[in-house]
Formats: structure tokens, C-alpha cells, sequence
């Protein structure tokens, strides 16, 4: 199922075991868009996802609904019902109780699966705003109603959709109880031709509390040569190392630090030897949100999250780069937990997951040829280096 411009939603099916050949339901529109001088339609026509219960096919068209304060715009989803794939009844907006959005998203791009095992398991939606990029909710999927009842939700893109953000997704799920989305990276800078990316496929699972954590997907662990490892450093307060031996710029960093009394940990990469460019993941223990959603076994009522940020205020030289706002993303990390960074370093993207439970990432552009460094410093206190290991990564291309 797809979108046609300017023809509406469109359905092809294939028997072909390669899926090289299709043909296309009705040859038309299935869901066909509004004609001139027609009457205006109670849904969207525009980026559908489908699925299959029972006897009857599933579609969500994406769109908004002026359902928001002072009748501003809201994102919606609109679902269609349809036992043949060719002809479609509409029946309502799909979304209830959905207050984790933006006013002025949309739901475009979406992908609806369950998520979890047992007890657990949840539906979720992964979509697009073209206000403020890659977004999901979580909820329990009423079938009686066909209804989507939300009950959580969040952001895979951490503040504008663009410069350099992450876009639309693709999802599925692995078979496990978990479901694999990969997203294109928006550009931060204009060149010729189509100049967007993917990133990283992401494996989205369910914690024992029913959050989302985020962890890297995919054979990455085969693309990996050039083994280095260092452990066990003291990490005295705001004294910068800069590693001799690691560096590059097509490279995967796993860094485990007690945090101790630090304020921030900051980790260069991408960073020219005289500091002109560097690209700053920092990590600030316990200054995120503070909310009632404490862990299990927590004497406590809150929860304090922290939070990671990528700051690309310093990644280049060059005039043209459009530099993005820092990427700022709260991250759920326990008490008496050490911080897990996880970073793929690919010339022009650079993606951090957090502990399991969270990632962002950016687009970046140095415009030196030595900006390939890597350091790390522990600012406002002391902190400690249990382990950094490193890798250069191979093309995937050979």
C-alpha cells in the first residue's frame, strides 16, 4: 500500500517470490482523492500503512485534525476497513487519549505493530512530523472499537525536523517481540542530486516498566576491524584526553564511565587536533525531566532522568553547513548505574545510543581533513573510565 500523487491510496500485491513483479488492485486509487467541486472528506488521503485482522484489511491514512487549542492542528490518523483490498469503508479517526504530541504534527510516514510478550505487549506507531521529525506512541489496540487507546509516546528526532534531523521511518517487527525501524537522515547541507541517508537499523523493545529502550540493530558487529580497548582511567576534573591512537571517522565507540561526582562527561569525536572542529556528545547526569514514573524497587516517587546531548555547534568550517540546535534527549539511568555510550561515527552521521534505552544522532560535515580525533573529559568533578573499546568500520560495500 502506498501513496499516488495526486491519485490517492494506492494497492499493489505480488505472488512473485523475489517481489520483482506486481500488479496493481482496481488499477486506480483504492482510497482515491477528493475530485474538484466535491464535498470535503472527513479524512486525510496520504502516507498509508495496512494490515490484516481476522477477515478484514486494515489501512491508516496520515493527516491532522483541527482538534487542538483555539482549533489549531493536531496529528491524526484516519483507518479504513476493507475485506478485498479494493473497496474501503471508512470508519473514524484511529487515536484516543493521545496527548503526547506536538500541536502542529502530523502522522505521516506510519507504521503500526505490536510490541512486547505477554503480560507486556503493547501496539505501537512509529511515524513523521514535518514539524518535529521521527515520533512513536505506544497503546493498547481495542479491536472491538478499532481503536488505537494511547497510552505513551516520545521522539526519535529531538527537536526541529531539519537541519540534519531524523526523518520518516520504515518498521517491522523482528519476531521476538520487538520491531526494527531505520529512518533517512535530513540533510544539513545542499548538494547536488539526492543527498539524504539512512541511519542505523534500531531494535525497539519493551522494558519491565513498559518504556521504549532503543539499541542498535542489525550485523554492525561485522563491519568492525581494528580492535582497540583501554580501561580503567581516572577521569580528574576538566582535564581533557585526547586519545593518540584512537581515531577516524568511520568508526564504532563503546564507552562505559562511572560518572561519580561529575557534572557533564563530554566525548569528542570528529575532532581537529587544534579543537577548530569537534562534534560534543555530552552526558548530564540527573538534569532531565523529574517525573512520578519511578523504577520498580525505587524508594523513591520520582524518577530523575538524565540527559544526553549532541552538540554540532563546532563540527566544521565550511560557510555552507547548516548547524543544528543541539540534540537533547532525556534518558532514564538508575542509581548506582554506569553510563553506556554507544556511538557509530560514519562521516557524515554521527548516532548515540544511550544505556539501551535511548538514541539520537545528527548529520555532520568537517570540513578538515584532520578532524578524526577523539577525547574525553569529565567537567565540574571526577569521573572514571571503566572501558572504551573501538573499532574502525569496514565498507559495507566490498
Amino acid at each position: 500500500m502506498y501513496h499516488g500523487v495526486a491519485a490517492g491510496t494506492m494497492v499493489a500485491t505480488s505472488s512473485d517470490p523475489l517481489l520483482l513483479n506486481w500488479e496493481k488492485v482496481t488499477g486506480n486509487a483504492v482510497i482515491p482523492m477528493r475530485k474538484p467541486g466535491d464535498p470535503p472528506l472527513p479524512y486525510n488521503i496520504f502516507d498509508p500503512c495496512l494490515w490484516k485482522t481476522g477477515d478484514h484489511y486494515y489501512a491508516l491514512t496520515a493527516g491532522q485534525l483541527p482538534d487542538g487549542p483555539d482549533g489549531k492542528s493536531v496529528r491524526a490518523n484516519f483507518l479504513h476497513r476493507s475485506s478485498d483490498l479494493a473497496k474501503w469503508e471508512y470508519l473514524h479517526p484511529f487515536f484516543e487519549d493521545d496527548q503526547y504530541g506536538l500541536v502542529g504534527d502530523d502522522g505521516a510516514c506510519p507504521y503500526f505493530w505490536p510490541i512486547g510478550t505477554g503480560d507486556q505487549a503493547k501496539h505501537m506507531l512509529i511515524h513523521f512530523s514535518h514539524m518535529s521529525g521521527g515520533k512513536y506512541m505506544l497503546g493498547d489496540y481495542n479491536t472491538e472499537r478499532d481503536k488505537f487507546v494511547v497510552t505513551d509516546g516520545g521522539d526519535f528526532n529531538h527537536g526541529a525536523v531539519g537541519p540534519g534531523g531524523t526523518h520518516a521511518p520504515s518498521a517491522y517487527p523482528d519476531g521476538k517481540g520487538g520491531v526494527i525501524a531505520i529512518f533517512n537522515m535530513n540533510p544539513g547541507m545542499n548538494t547536488k542530486g539526492w543527498n539524504q541517508i539512512m541511519s542505523l537499523p534500531r531494535r525497539l523493545t519493551l522494558s519491565e516498566e513498559g518504556k521504549l529502550d532503543i539499541e542498535p540493530g542489525g550485523d554492525y558487529a561485522s563491519l568492525r576491524l581494528d580492535h582497540q580497548r583501554i580501561e580503567g582511567q581516572a577521569l580528574p576534573a576538566n582535564k581533557e584526553f585526547v586519545f593518540d591512537t584512537i581515531r577516524g571517522n568511520a568508526m564504532e565507540l563503546i564507552v562505559e564511565i562511572d560518572p561519580r561526582s561529575s557534572q557533564t562527561i563530554e566525548l569528542n569525536v570528529l575532532r581537529s587536533p587544534h579543537e577548530e572542529e569537534d562534534t560534543r556528545i555530552q552526558y548530564y547526569h540527573k538534569r532531565g525531566f523529574r517525573t512520578k514514573e519511578a523504577p520498580r524497587n525505587s524508594k523513591s516517587r520520582f524518577q530523575e532522568h538524565s540527559v544526553i546531548t549532541i552538540d554540532t555547534s563546532r563540527s566544521t568550517t565550511l560557510p555552507n553547513v547548516k548547524i543544528r540546535p543541539p540534540e537533547t534527549a532525556n534518558v532514564r539511568i538508575m542509581n548506582g548505574e554506569t553510563v553506556k555510550l554507544h556511538v557509530f561515527v560514519d562521516k557524515s552521521i554521527v548516532e548515540v545510543f544511550v544505556n539501551g534505552r535511548q538514541c539520537a544522532a545528527v548529520r555532520v560535515y568537517p570540513g578538515l581533513s584532520e578532524s578524526v580525533g577523539v577525547s574525553l573529559c569529565a567537567r565540574g568533578g571526577d569521573a572514571k573510565l571503566k572501558s572504551l573499546d573501538a573499532w574502525q568500520m569496514d565498507n559495507i560495500y566490498k
